[in-house]
């Protein structure tokens, strides 16, 4: 019988689909990865989140994996290659949480223009500082868009009643402008925009990416949103940008290093909290109550048209 392992916290969605096809579901997302290197040779595919990696280890001890279902968008913690190399299938769900992720990009980036939590912490301590908090308006802003898949169309969707001009670059398309964004240069990028968000994958190319010399080549101070992977970008170079006033607020929900202890233990994390030009989200911006769902309905789906 073709069966699955769920070894992450999925919703219900996916299993009740899964059944229905004929698979036998088995969801354990308590599981350790060591449990599943135990039992996983049993399995024709393996559902998971975030929970640890998808490697050479776990591929070669799935001697009968035909498909690894990603509940998410990204695949970084997945070896494609050697997935490709055995001819074994991966499918995510970007289509499941881009709204959740282009709706928390506008919630940061409207947070920092508008001081919302600076200006909360100094009401709850007994200053009223009206001029200090004064904020700017989006309308008329020119808006940098870094990667136009689902993501970064997801935010451009979202900033279509702001009257702002959204520009979008990305390497790897063309010919992609439409009533939302329209395709420019990473040049018009880093000389007219006022406002630059990441929507790109973690990939070997983009790790540490966002660095000194990339906030350098910006004309005009910007604000910073990254909803997309921490690796992508230098905390400190984050951190230098905002002092040299390159940087007027930055909004992460993703970093370089996440969870603790790992986190309270970076030489930048102290700056970083104490920074009050900066908002942080722990890597939610994907992880809403609908998009919990949405995004087993799509792997649903994605299993069904594999069609194994």
């Amino acid at each position: 019988m073709k069966k699955i392992l769920i070894v992450d916290d999925l919703h219900p969605a996916f299993k009740e689909q899964a059944v229905a096809m004929g698979y036998q579901v088995d969801d354990e997302p308590q599981i350790t990865r060591q449990q599943t290197l135990d039992k996983i040779k049993d399995y024709t595919g393996i559902a998971v989140r975030t929970k640890f990696r998808i490697d050479a280890e776990i591929f070669a001890a799935a001697t009968n994996l035909k498909f690894v279902a990603r509940a998410g968008a990204g695949l970084d913690n997945i070896d494609d290659k050697i997935a490709f190399e055995r001819n074994i299938e991966l499918i995510n769900a970007p289509e499941g949480n881009c709204d959740a992720v282009g709706e928390h990009a506008i919630g940061l980036l409207l947070s920092l223009m508008n001081n919302f939590r600076r200006a909360d912490t100094e009401i709850r301590n007994g200053v009223w500082d009206r001029e200090g908090n004064r904020g700017y308006e989006l309308k008329g802003k020119k808006v940098g868009i870094i990667g136009y898949g689902f993501m970064g169309q997801s935010f451009a969707r979202k900033l279509a009643g702001f009257e702002v001009d959204v520009m979008a670059y990305d390497k790897y398309k063309t010919g992609f402008s439409n009533a939302f964004a329209r395709e420019v240069s990473m040049e018009e990028i880093v000389k007219y925009s006022d406002i630059v968000s990441l929507h790109i994958p973690l990939t070997a190319e983009t790790r540490q990416m966002v660095d000194d010399e990339y906030f350098f080549h910006f004309k005009k101070p910007i604000f910073f949103i990254n909803t997309a992977r921490g690796e992508i970008v230098n905390t400190t170079a984050v951190l230098n940008a905002i002092k040299n006033g390159k940087i007027l607020g930055a909004g992460l929900d993703v970093l370089q290093t996440e969870k603790f202890p790992a986190l309270g233990e970076q030489p930048w994390y102290d700056d970083l909290k104490h920074n009050n030009q900066v908002i942080l989200t722990p890597h939610v911006g994907g992880w809403t109550f609908d998009s919990y769902r949405k995004i087993s309905e799509v792997l649903a789906d994605k299993l069904k048209a594999l069609n194994f």
